[in-house]
Order: C-alpha cells, then sequence, then structure tokens
C-alpha cells in the first residue's frame, strides 16, 4: 500500500518511522469467526425461545392467567428466561455485526505492530508476541492470527486453570505469506526470552 492513501493521524503516528509494510485489512475477524458468533447466537435464541413457549403458553393460547397466587414461584424462571434470552440476542447482534466490521489499517515496524481504525491505534511491542501463528490462505489471500504473551486465566470445573492468551487478528488481507515472513522475521528479532546455550 501507497503510504499516500493511509490516513493522515496514521502518517503523523508513523512519521519517518521505518515501515516493513502498511497493510488495510478488509475484515475486523476472520469470517468463520463471525459466521460462527451468528449461529450460536441463533442456536442460543433458538434453545431459550422453547423456553419463553412453554413459560407464555398460557397466553398465547388466550387463557385466563392469574398471576396473583404464584406471583414469586413467576418472576425468578422469568428473569431468568429473560437474562438469556438477552444474551442470545447480544451473540447474535455482535455476530452480524462482525460480518461487516472492517479491520482498520496494520504497519508493521522494526519494533512494533501499529493497529488503526477509525481513530483509535493500538500499539502492541512484537516482544509481546509469542511467535504461534495460525495462517488460513488461498491463493495469497487469507487471515494471520496471533497469539500474545498477555491473557487471562480461566477456571475449570473439573480441571486445573487454563491461561487463555490475547489474540490479534489481521484478517482479508493481500500476500499473506509476506505479511507472515515479515512479522516472524520481527518477533524473532525482538524475543524477550533468552537463547539456551547448546552444550
Amino acid at each position: 500500500m501507497n503510504a499516500t492513501e493511509i490516513p493522515i493521524d496514521l502518517k503523523e503516528l508513523l512519521q519517518n518511522e521505518k515501515t516493513d509494510f502498511i497493510i488495510k485489512a478488509k475484515r475486523h475477524e476472520p469470517l468463520r469467526k463471525s459466521v460462527g458468533g451468528v449461529f450460536i447466537g441463533l442456536a442460543m435464541c433458538a434453545f431459550i425461545s422453547m423456553f419463553v413457549f412453554a413459560f407464555f403458553n398460557e397466553l398465547f393460547e388466550e387463557e385466563e392467567v392469574y398471576f396473583e397466587s404464584n406471583d414469586s414461584e413467576l418472576i425468578l424462571p422469568g428473569l431468568i428466561i429473560f437474562v438469556l434470552l438477552s444474551a442470545g440476542i447480544y451473540v447474535l447482534i455482535s455476530g452480524i455485526i462482525s460480518l461487516f466490521k472492517e479491520g482498520g489499517y496494520f504497519v508493521g515496524t522494526e519494533t512494533r505492530l501499529i493497529h488503526f481504525r477509525k481513530g483509535k491505534t493500538t500499539i502492541t511491542d512484537w516482544e509481546q508476541f509469542t511467535g504461534n501463528v495460525k495462517i488460513k490462505a488461498k491463493n495469497n489471500f487469507g487471515d494471520l492470527e496471533y497469539q500474545l504473551r498477555t491473557g487471562k486465566t480461566e477456571s475449570r470445573k473439573n480441571g486445573p486453570d487454563v491461561f487463555v492468551p490475547d489474540i490479534i487478528y489481521i484478517a482479508a488481507i493481500e500476500n499473506v505469506y509476506e505479511i507472515e515472513r515479515k512479522c516472524k522475521i520481527r518477533i524473532k528479532e525482538n524475543d524477550p526470552t533468552p537463547a539456551v546455550a547448546v552444550s
């Protein structure tokens, strides 16, 4: 991508900094992730709607309903159903929005990866990358998925806690293999872990 095509704010941020690449990602997340979110949201809504129908079945049949006698017994199930249905709708809407969300600009320099989207800038030093990457591509067009050293620990019921790393997606880009190669070089150069001497 030509430097003249990038936003003014991003130019100001870079100034005279040497860049390895400047690309514009067509998607915010890989398509499979967005589609997966839509299907999960639909499944949640469909599942909860069965409980909604069962709960309000008498109303749908236009029968006379007396809520006074069992008021306390009806409030809690109704509240739980409402919360779960809201969660399903939220996941569904998030998935649909993600389908049409553009990824913004990614710039690789000697020391950092810069992500610029709609005036918001996220800068990640190469030393924060683990080096683990997933590539999904066809005809040199595709997605890169990078694991970071940062993340969060999630507890599990029947097992030890598990660390879930933060992920950076560079999705729907041209020349995906060239970009991956350049990132790999910088990640290796900035690796904070000391080299182990082999005797």
